[in-house]
């Protein structure tokens, strides 16, 4: 049977044999290339599979906002987490306008994503960046020093609620094909090289989630703590949100 996608989001492209190889990837189309190779193929691999690691992120973030002072914890440590494949993600997909715009042949001939998920992209990064901004200064200033912090962080947060539904729906399919073949792929041979190092990528973006945990978990003690009243009753939002 099949199932008529809306033209804005983008199918996972075709697979193809490849040869395991680091041949350039010129003159061959980016769907054909071999799953490892870098370019626009290696590219969009380190994307998709970044943005599936944020989304799982984000889902567990998501049931922390359910109950987040019971879960303090655990919400600021997954918010944290965040920080790292958000800057991966962002310098990915900048990194692959750039080079398009710069009119690099492989990247012009992979062509920019639909015109609507091009639209947002720029918004659905600076609402994050606000989003994690804003909720990382309120831990660092407390809950008496909250003020326009919070309303701003609050406000950034339903802005980006609305922009990443759509930026998830446009997505997530071919995040989620693309980052099942890589899982699959060879981890032996030259190729798998590329592929390593998107992996280490990865790790080290989590990594520098751990670090501000570390940082931040002490300085977030006094939201657990505040006294409960009408006003505090806003401040579970004042923690980081996805």
């Amino acid at each position: 049977m099949n199932v008529k996608v809306p033209a804005w989001i983008p199918a996972p492209p075709s697979t193809a044999p490849a040869v395991d190889d680091d041949r350039s990837t010129v003159g061959v189309p980016d769907e054909e290339s071999d799953a490892g190779a870098g370019g626009p193929a290696g590219n969009t691999r380190l994307t998709s599979a970044t943005g599936m690691v944020l989304l799982v992120l984000l889902a567990i973030e998501g049931v922390t906002i359910l109950s987040v002072r019971q879960m303090l914890t655990l919400h600021v440590v997954v918010g944290a987490l965040l920080v790292g494949p958000v800057l991966l993600k962002s310098g990915s997909t900048m990194y692959r306008f750039a080079r398009y715009y710069q009119r690099a042949e492989p990247y012009r001939r992979k062509g920019p994503p639909p015109l609507l998920l091009r639209a947002i992209g720029p918004l659905v990064i600076l609402s994050t960046v606000a989003l994690l901004g804003t909720g990382i200064a309120l831990i660092l200033v407390g809950p008496a020093g909250s003020g326009l912090l919070l309303t701003a962080h609050q406000t950034s947060f339903w802005i980006w609620v609305v922009l990443m539904t759509v930026h998830v729906l446009g997505h997530v399919w071919e995040a989620a094909v693309l980052s099942w073949r890589e899982l699959r792929a060879s981890w032996i041979g030259p190729a798998a090289r590329r592929r390593r190092w998107r992996l280490i990528a990865i790790v080290l973006s989590l990594m520098v989630g751990v670090g501000a945990a570390t940082v931040l978990l002490p300085a977030a003690t006094p939201w657990a703590t505040r006294p409960s009243h009408p006003i505090a009753h806003a401040a579970p939002s004042a923690v980081p949100q996805p």
